[in-house]
């Protein structure tokens, strides 16, 4: 189980027509990644919290592509 570090980011992603329940797949893509320790879902946006020094915010949204959507960080 990954622990929240001191060294964690915040970052806010807007996905284009993600509905709540899109939102938990998107979420699980982003968990499977290596680095991220929370992905919190909400209508057309998601907060991630991930380790820097494992990922950058392109590697996220790259990850939400991947599941069929555009995203962008807010």
């Amino acid at each position: 189980m990954q622990t929240m570090t001191k060294s964690a980011t915040r970052v806010l992603l807007g996905v284009r027509g993600m509905n709540r329940e899109a939102g938990e797949k998107v979420a699980g893509a982003l968990l499977a990644l290596p680095g991220v320790v929370r992905a919190m879902p909400d209508d057309g946006q998601i907060e991630v919290h991930y380790d820097p020094s494992q990922l950058t915010v392109m590697d996220l949204v790259r990850a939400v592509r991947g599941q069929g959507f555009l995203a962008g960080m807010l």
